[in-house]
């Protein structure tokens, strides 16, 4: 499941979720809907061996990752995870959900 949001900032970000609604990925911001929903058509068209995944840890020892395009743009980010077996776990899930789009 894709949702796209209206933001405080008054832009645009699309959620992709699991079939039971948890959250995989958050993206950038857009500057508007139709933006936001162009990204989303263009996700479907994206495969994982084009997106790299980044593996990250914040400052409070969670872990997290943000995938990029093959040409290094920014698409989105997760979710912390408390350990580093969750967050690839995720990166899992998320292959599997984009390649099911």
């Amino acid at each position: 499941m894709i949702e796209i949001h209206k933001k405080k900032e008054k832009t645009y970000e699309f959620i992709l979720k699991t079939e039971n609604g948890n959250t995989l990925l958050n993206s950038v911001g857009f500057a508007n809907k139709s933006k936001a929903e162009e990204a989303v058509k263009n996700l479907k068209n994206l495969k994982t061996p084009l997106i790299s995944f980044e593996r990250k840890t914040n400052h409070n020892g969670e872990f997290l990752f943000s995938i990029k395009s093959k040409f290094g743009g920014l698409i989105g980010s997760s979710q912390p995870y408390q350990s580093e077996a969750g967050m690839e776990n995720g990166i899992r899930n998320l292959r599997n959900r984009i390649n099911s789009l």
